[in-house]
């Protein structure tokens, strides 16, 4: 139970959303580079059902900027500009300052194209599910819409993540909501107060990998993450960055998981799967040199452990503030024998 609400009727968590969500969400989209990827995605924010929404974007330094015809045409939009570029990281962060008030943040990457009815079907789960804090959708890759390309985030015990079911047939994904670990940040809705207590995106991450440190974080807080399946967004994936194996995904990727793991971990976890940690890091060497990545890769992880004494010095506050019991952050991390390593999109 939440208290009495200024009728004097007491309010639960259900009906406090029920309150506030309809008329207080925030959709925050960081733009680099893609007008026309944007155009579409803001044409089908602007579509949504249900609810009254506000739309804040960052063009992230583009080189030439968001031209004026766009902007015209979108001018229920707030558009910010950035003379750099912060990354996905410090772009929305700097974003959530401007959506201070509202009680749900919904993030959108430019190149996610939301279902008319998706957060029509988001706020409903979080009425009827108060126990979660943060709501993953069900990404649908754009070219092959009958392939999907993840239903949340899964975290290995190694430190490896990935999109659950990304690549399987679209027939193979899960019918009902379900809890995962974090929240593929291309489509996805936070409690606002979640966000504020875990202080939202670390900066130093940039791009990639920074949605599951940020999902890590919530978990150790308390906040579980539930899976939306009927909620749906075709997604292209790192359109902005040249895919998913290109240098700057690898390098950030695969420097950004080791300081998730050095931040995150928690306690016994660490030092038990600490040798799985590295050895899945020499693997991850190994696979990409051969695939004439070394020189990318090796980068990646010298740089992640300069960076060593900087992470490990953010991991106290978050481990000494940590909620929850050591054996529930071992429950939903998958602990399979053979990971998907795959980089995230």
């Amino acid at each position: 139970m939440i208290g009495p609400d200024r009728t004097g009727k007491r309010m639960t968590s259900a009906s406090r959303v029920e309150k506030t969500a309809r008329g207080g969400v925030a959709f925050l989209i960081v733009y680099w580079q893609g007008e026309r990827c944007l155009e579409k995605s803001l044409a089908c924010v602007l579509a949504q059902q249900g609810a009254a929404a506000d739309v804040f974007v960052l063009d992230n330094g583009s080189e030439a900027g968001l031209s004026q015809d766009m902007k015209s045409r979108f001018s229920s939009v707030r558009f910010i500009r950035s003379e750099i570029n912060l990354g996905f990281a410090g772009g929305n962060n700097r974003l959530l300052k401007e959506a201070v008030g509202y009680p749900w943040i919904v993030l959108v990457n430019p190149d996610a194209f939301l279902e008319p009815d998706w957060l029509k079907h988001m706020l409903d789960a979080a009425e009827a599910n108060p126990q979660y804090s943060f709501f993953a959708s069900r990404l649908i890759k754009a070219d092959d819409p009958a392939v999907l390309d993840g239903e949340g985030d899964a975290v290995h015990v190694s430190g490896l993540a990935w999109r659950i079911r990304h690549g399987l047939a679209l027939k193979r994904g899960v019918k009902k909501p379900k809890e995962v670990f974090s929240a593929c940040a291309a489509a996805a809705l936070y409690r606002a107060e979640a966000l504020t207590e875990a202080g939202g995106f670390d900066e130093d991450f940039f791009c990639y990998f920074e949605d599951v440190d940020l999902g890590f974080r919530l978990r150790l807080l308390g906040h579980r993450c539930l899976l939306v399946p009927v909620a749906a967004a075709r997604h292209v994936g790192s359109g902005s960055t040249g895919g998913r194996r290109s240098d700057t995904a690898v390098y950030y990727g695969h420097r950004n998981l080791v300081w998730t793991y050095i931040k995150n971990m928690p306690g016994s976890l660490f030092w038990l799967f600490l040798p799985l940690h590295l050895f899945s890091n020499l693997v991850s060497i190994l696979w990409f040199a051969a695939r004439g990545k070394g020189r990318v890769i090796l980068k990646a992880k010298v740089d992640a452990c300069r960076m060593l004494p900087r992470m490990w010095k953010k991991r106290r506050p978050i481990q000494k503030t940590c909620r929850v019991s050591t054996a529930s952050i071992a429950k939903g991390l998958d602990k399979s024998l053979l990971p998907k390593i795959r980089l995230r999109e």
